[in-house]
């Protein structure tokens, strides 16, 4: 019963460019069937209102559907693709200090106790009653301009509140703890990202992140499922994508661009992670809409 005011809901107010009229709340629709697409996960709550989708994030895969969420606690580049539809789905941009907030608010007891080691930047449960409610609820504003501005925010927060008791709570926790491993481990994956395109000594990332070499190698193969320097391969690929959409005649310039010194081996890479060489991709990029291969998490 609650899936099907979520559906209805979620179909009555989607837009192309999937946000709405609530900050941070998203809205995906999926008509037709697609090839897989890599993207960007964010830092998220996704939640499947019908369909189902599949992600791969290194050499892992996480399957969701109907009544299923994943988080994101980390903004990590990740392949995936419906592997039903339609579908169609919720999302929420999960901030750190509200998080934070929260947590200086529970007392003792009020958290389920986390498991050992760092954990995996993403997850998947299946939703409670009570967090489809919330999600319900919050949905429900769309409808109801005079009320969104004071009831939204207290309703994002209760979502929050139920991602951070529920079963996938440390994972969630783990983006508000300031001093937590995920912490530490999104800084590198940030400092990686917007140096994506040179190169770099794991030594000098582990240091930026406070941890010893094999510390930081080790907790970040946890979170990302790759090493350092198949991540930076990941985000060089997709930036060289992106750059492809738009200048399709210059394959080497952007491989080039990108942090590649060898054509052959940024044309080869770039097969292997696309299915298809860098001009033969790009061609096919002109021919789909806006917008396509974005907010990956998002079902």
């Amino acid at each position: 019963m609650a899936l099907d005011e979520l559906r209805t809901l979620l179909a009555r107010h989607v837009r192309p460019d999937q946000t709405t009229a609530i900050d941070d709340v998203l809205i995906s629709q999926v008509d037709q069937p697609q090839p897989p697409s890599s993207s960007t996960s964010g830092t998220v709550l996704a939640l499947i209102a019908r369909g189902a989708k599949r992600l791969a994030l290194g050499d892992r895969v996480y399957e969701y559907r109907a009544g299923q969420y994943l988080v994101a606690s980390v903004d990590l580049p990740v392949t995936g693709h419906f592997t039903e539809v339609p579908a169609a789905g919720f999302g929420l941009i999960l901030h750190p200090r509200m998080i934070a907030e929260l947590l200086l608010q529970a007392a003792p007891g009020d958290l389920l106790p986390a498991g050992g080691g760092t954990p995996s930047a993403l997850a998947v449960s299946t939703a409670s009653g009570e967090l489809l409610d919330a999600v319900i609820r919050l949905l429900r504003l769309l409808e109801q301009p005079r009320d969104r501005a004071v009831l939204a925010p207290m309703i994002k927060r209760e979502i929050l509140w139920r991602l951070i008791t529920g079963e996938q709570g440390a994972v969630v926790r783990q983006l508000g703890l300031a001093d937590s491993s995920l912490t530490h481990i999104a800084r590198a994956v940030g400092w990686i990202r917007e140096h994506y395109a040179q190169a770099f000594r794991v030594e000098d990332v582990a240091q930026l992140s406070g941890m010893s070499v094999s510390a930081f190698y080790r907790n970040f193969q946890a979170v990302t499922a790759m090493s350092p320097i198949q991540f930076q391969k990941q985000i060089r690929l997709q930036q060289a994508r992106l750059l492809l959409a738009t200048h399709p005649d210059d394959v080497a310039g952007i491989g080039h661009r990108v942090g590649y010194d060898s054509p052959s081996q940024f044309s080869r890479e770039y097969r292997r992670q696309f299915g298809a060489p860098p001009s033969q991709d790009a061609a096919r990029l002109r021919g789909l809409p806006p917008g396509t291969g974005t907010a990956a998490a998002l079902a």
